[in-house]
């Protein structure tokens, strides 16, 4: 039973929520619930557990503990299980309304060259995207529909957001991404690999169901004010638009994504 505010493992996991740069530097993030966090026992990645006083009691108190160690151990390591008073477990959540479980979680880590070599060669790039439910959205969206990876600028919202990582809905520890330092580059690489880059754009573009996507293919979706930046649109193999009836200007960034996505999903089964 961890009673002080000012334990260090309460204090780690309130930093780790609050600061995006304490994140990157430690690769650790928090995942808040019960599902995301035996997720992350699942996938290996769990270091650490807090669990809110009466949610213990009323589910794992009566339990052994070598079935505890089990439920928060599928990696084989050992993982610390600390009881926390409701109050003070309060203070360390995210949410305002806590499921009562907290886990200290290594971030996966990927490479470029890994992602661009996977089967799938569909992917999802991301240009300064800002909104942390859109980017969870995306995440679960793209797990969905068989993308090979996200791909994303460095202006983009962090993906270990609490907000973010709640909404992948568990996504996070199973869809590869990475962050690059120039987007722009990123997709010239792509087209000499023979990966088609389709920019979601209004003006001089084709119907979104147009390309093939059949053939390796990414999606662009830009930043949900100001859309994909110039530099991006000069480097793009061709750009698409989603039509709409009515006074409507655009779409959500989210829905925008997932309806491409799918397109070129249903594109993708008439071939197999």
């Amino acid at each position: 039973m961890i009673t002080s505010e000012n334990n260090v493992k309460l204090k780690e996991m309130i930093k780790l929520q609050k600061n995006a740069r304490h994140r990157k530097k430690e690769g650790l993030f928090v995942a808040e619930g019960i599902k995301l966090v035996q997720e992350a026992a699942q996938y290996g990645k769990l270091r650490q557990v807090l669990i809110r006083e009466s949610l213990w009691i009323t589910k794992w108190q009566e339990k052994p503990e070598n079935e505890i160690a089990a439920e928060f151990s599928g990696n084989e390591r050992h993982v610390g299980v600390d009881v926390v008073p409701d109050d003070l477990f309060d203070q360390v959540a995210d949410t305002v309304t806590p499921q009562g479980i907290l886990g200290m979680v290594d971030m996966p880590v990927y490479s470029l060259e890994e992602i661009l070599n996977s089967r799938s060669r569909l992917y999802l790039m991301l240009d300064d995207l800002r909104d942390p439910g859109n980017l969870g959205t995306m995440i679960r969206t793209s797990e969905a529909v068989g993308v090979a990876g996200v791909i994303m600028s460095k202006g983009t919202v962090d993906l270990f957001n609490p907000k973010v990582v709640r909404a992948t809905m568990g996504a996070i520890f199973r869809v590869p991404f990475i962050y690059v330092d120039s987007l722009p580059e990123t997709i010239m690489q792509m087209r000499k690999k023979e990966i088609s880059v389709y920019g979601t754009i209004l003006e001089e573009s084709r119907v979104y169901d147009d390309p093939d996507y059949t053939k390796p293919s990414a999606v662009v979706v830009g930043n949900e004010a100001n859309g994909i930046s110039r530099e991006v649109r000069e480097s793009l193999s061709g750009r698409i638009h989603i039509p709409m009836e009515g006074s409507v200007e655009s779409l959500n960034a989210a829905v925008a994504a997932a309806v491409v996505l799918y397109e070129a999903s249903r594109q993708r089964r008439k071939t197999d």
